[in-house]
Order: C-alpha cells, then structure tokens, then sequence
C-alpha cells in the first residue's frame, strides 16, 4: 500500500452503489484500516456489516466521522446541507472531505458552509454507475476505466487534492479537474438530459391504454429496453439532480427541443437529406465514444 494512498480511518456516509463499490476498493487494497460506514436505514447499516465493508456503523453521521482522516459523502445530494451541519462538529484540522454528487456547484452552496478553516474540500464525481442500488449494488469494478471530475475550490491544499485523485487511481478511475459550473454543464448534456429523456418515454409507455401498452413491453427494441434500464436509477438521487442542477439542464432541454422541432419538420416536409444529414453526425459521436472506450461501462458480477 503507498504510504500516499494510507489512511488511518475513512469515513463513508451513504452505503449505496457508489459508497458500497468505495468500500469494495478500500478493502481490496487495503487502503484504510479501519472503514466507518454511517447509513440513517439500518438495514443498509446491517447490510454493510454482513458484506464485510465496514469495520463499525452509525447512525449520526458526527460519530462516524470522529477521527476520520477521510470521509466521503456519497449521499442524494438534496441531504448535503443537512449532512454538513451533522459532520460540523467532527471535523478537525488536517481532514479532508469528498464527495460523489452529480451537480457540483450545488455540493459547493449546500456542502461548502459546513467546513471549517483547515478542513481540506475536495468535492468529486465519479462517472460511474448502474441502474440498481443498495450496499448489495456495489462491486469493486465499478469505477474501472471511468472519468472521476474533482473540482476543489482555489486554493484548496494540493497535497490533500492528490490524496482524494490517488484513491479514485486506485479505483481504476481516470482523473480530471474542472471548474464546478463548468462540470454542470458538460453533465446536463453527457448524463442528466439522458436520464430526463428516458423517465419521459418511460411515463409515457406507461400511460397509454391497456392493450397498447402490454404490446409496447411485448415488442419492445433495444432503443427503447435501453431506455428502461436508464429509467430504472433510483428515484430520490435522480429527483435531487435534476432540481439541483435546473439551470444546466434546462438550457440544454431548451436546445434539444429547438434540434428536435428541426427534425419534425424535415419529416413533415419529406426533407431525405435532412434527415440523413443528421443521423450522420449523431453517427460521428457514437464513433468518438468508441474510440475515447467510453461506450460501455463496468458489468456487476452475477449474484450469488
């Protein structure tokens, strides 16, 4: 274990998919001695346990943290105000606290307040993850080959910056630094506009009347199973995403409504070569993604 990578205790609130798989990682390459998990359901507390990705569980977020050299808040992000008032009393000089949230301006508004002067802030997110959720979601693979964007605020201590971006290597992660308003853009185009697009269709195969509706699921084409497993991520994360990063995503709905008028019209008017135009351009983003092997994520292993 690098000396750089060594942390006494981490503390992780929230054992999800995404704090779970952390856990995975930190215990795979000994990483920490001892993991913290705080989860407010019990049963996720039980779970962490049962899994073998906690050395202790807690309710209070403040005893979790007590002493923790590290502490990941891998939450909703609609709780992180909340979440930073219980941490305030915990945190001490010399720590550092990440976290996993989509939207970063938003953990910077409702996380940032909380920190104390000498409390090293690292705000991140990995891009990872898949449509299932709970401690038994996570799987230590999840992160391999995937984007984490770190956006520390200036003059946030370089040192505990290269602590936070080890661990996310140690993941299998790739590392990126980005300005916060900046990575809620690029999101709002990459991952949250497609989720908005999936919940949409979903809701409105689930609308139509009986028979039609049984037919949709009977035949359904890949495109439209891919949407399903989009529309199956859970619904409390995505509903804090999409209120806190509203501006974002609005603007580039706002802009995919006007491409979509664009494309009605072309169909309307029997426009071919309209058509054809743009299926190619989407085309040449497909070819993008394949070469920057980003096309596919990590697989979960099969349950037992």
């Amino acid at each position: 274990m690098s000396e750089n990578l060594a942390f006494d205790r981490i503390c992780i609130v929230g054992i999800g998919l995404i704090g779970a798989s952390l856990a995975h990682v930190i215990r795979r390459d000994k990483l920490a001695r001892h993991i913290a998990v705080c989860d407010r359901d019990p049963v996720h507390r039980q779970k962490a346990l049962d899994l073998g990705l906690a050395d202790s569980v807690h309710e209070k977020a403040a005893e979790a943290a007590a002493g923790a050299e590290l502490i990941i808040v891998a939450t909703p992000i609609g709780a992180f105000d909340q979440i930073g008032q219980a941490l305030r009393p915990a945190l001490k000089p010399g720590m550092i606290v990440t976290d996993t949230g989509s939207s970063k301006r938003s953990v910077l508004r409702d996380l940032g307040p909380h920190i104390p002067d000498g409390v090293h802030f690292v705000p991140g997110h990995p891009i990872a993850g898949t449509e299932y959720s709970g401690p038994e979601a996570g799987f230590a693979a999840l992160f391999q080959g995937r984007w984490c964007i770190l956006t520390p605020p200036p003059g946030t201590d370089e040192a505990a910056v290269e602590r936070v971006a080890a661990l996310w290597r140690a993941a299998g992660s790739m590392i990126e630094i980005m300005e916060p308003g900046h990575h809620d853009q690029v999101l709002a185009i990459t991952s949250h506009l497609p989720h908005l697009i999936a919940f949409t269709i979903c809701g409105t195969a689930s609308d139509l009347e009986g028979v039609l509706q049984q037919e949709v699921i009977k035949f359904s084409a890949s495109g439209f199973r891919d949407f399903t497993r989009i529309a199956a991520s859970d619904p409390v994360m995505w509903r804090d995403i999409f209120l806190n990063n509203r501006d974002a995503l609005l603007d580039v709905a706002s802009r995919m409504q006007e491409d979509l008028a664009r494309l009605q019209r072309a169909i309307r008017w029997g426009e071919g070569e309209e058509i054809e135009k743009l299926i190619r351009q989407t085309r040449e983003i497909r070819r993008k993604l394949i070469e920057a092997k980003q096309d596919s994520g990590p697989t979960p292993p099969p349950k037992a």
